[in-house]
């Protein structure tokens, strides 16, 4: 049972079990309290670049409170499809669920870059540290998920089933 999980596989699952519910922790923060829940530390970064720096209005940080609990779901959502689709052996043996991972490590590895870029020119370094984690977890992943390729379907032969292998006349 335990032989045909790939590294990527098991990596991806462990990812999920970290991001789906930090991540919607977060999200369901923003949703009930989207300022108050932009000022804590996995979003302090945005807020106080917009704030600050592009010198945004109050409206204008819960849409972006809004737009970041929107795009955590997404991520959350492609974690969850590909914890789902890893349970069906068939699935997991093919490399089916990849799609799912890879949209999920793409989009996360885009708002945490984001994130990380936005906390490094505010001077948060707590958020720094934390964003940069993130985005190295899911490129780690992304590594191993691009190097390593689902295992190839073992092919019957003709000799195997005790037939002779064709052979192509010689015209010469």
């Amino acid at each position: 049972m335990a032989t045909n999980w790939r590294i990527s596989s098991f990596n991806g699952a462990l990812l999920a079990a970290y991001f789906i519910p930090a991540w919607s922790m977060v999200a369901y923060q923003i949703m009930f309290a989207p300022v108050h829940a932009l000022y804590e530390l996995p979003n302090i970064s945005a807020a106080l670049y917009v704030s600050d720096q592009l010198h945004m209005s109050g409206i204008t940080l819960v849409r972006l409170a809004w737009l970041l609990a929107l795009s955590r779901v997404v991520v959350v959502a492609f974690f969850a499809i590909f914890v789902a689709m890893l349970f069906r052996p068939a699935i997991r043996k093919a490399g089916g669920c990849d799609e799912a991972l890879a949209i999920a490590l793409g989009v996360g590895s885009l708002i945490s870059f984001a994130c990380m870029l936005m906390a490094s020119k505010v001077g948060e370094t707590a958020a720094l540290r934390l964003h940069a984690t993130e985005l190295l977890l899911m490129l780690g992943t992304a590594i191993v998920l691009t190097v390593e390729r689902p295992a190839q379907p073992k092919r019957e032969t003709s000799t195997a089933l005790g037939l002779q292998e064709p052979q192509l006349l010689n015209n010469g």
